[in-house]
């Protein structure tokens, strides 16, 4: 079973760090367009990178306490035929690497207008590791927060609510810590 095990943090928006990895070699690139359908734990994905965009389909459920997660290709078609029956929607842009045996993705929540409202790393890790790994030194300036394993106010369909972001930001910020 495809299982997914990742831990978020959540950043600051100074303003500078999209640049800084945009610029960082080894470090892609991505823009994606991503809607929740009807069913729980259905979403579709569009991901512009490098002049190309490929469409996913992924079904994500809870199976025995871990997120058994399912990826498969969509054509153009099927894509926008989803999208219209689509509930929430999110447009960001990702930056992505593997440091060791970890992948790091930075997902800056889009606008309409392109600013960003809302700025989170995770972290995949392996099945079999309980705890995250520290915070990637170009990241670490920039943490505001680690957001409790399995939180659902951190996951991308909740964000996908910009007013529930923003609250949550600014809760944050306030507290100076996740409660």
């Amino acid at each position: 079973m495809p299982i997914e095990n990742e831990r978020k943090f959540v950043l600051g928006q100074d303003g500078e760090l999209e640049g800084q990895l945009a610029k960082m070699p080894g470090v892609a690139r991505n823009f994606l367009r991503q809607a929740y359908l009807d069913s729980s734990g259905v979403r579709i994905r569009s991901i512009e990178a490098d002049g190309k965009t490929d469409h996913v389909f992924t079904y994500k459920r809870m199976v025995e306490g871990q997120v058994v997660e399912i990826e498969t290709g969509l054509s153009v078609i099927d894509f926008k035929r989803l999208w219209t029956q689509r509930k929430e929607t999110l447009q960001k842009v990702r930056y992505s690497w593997n440091e060791g045996h970890f992948h790091w993705d930075v997902d800056f929540f889009k606008r309409d207008d392109g600013s960003t409202y809302f700025a989170m790393a995770e972290v995949e890790m392996p099945e079999e590791d309980t705890e995250p790994p520290p915070l990637p030194a170009r990241l670490s300036a920039h943490l505001l927060g680690t957001a409790p394993a399995g939180d659902q106010r951190f996951t991308s369909k909740r964000l996908a609510d910009q007013a529930h972001a923003t609250a949550l930001l600014a809760d944050i910020s306030r507290k100076g810590r996740i409660e």
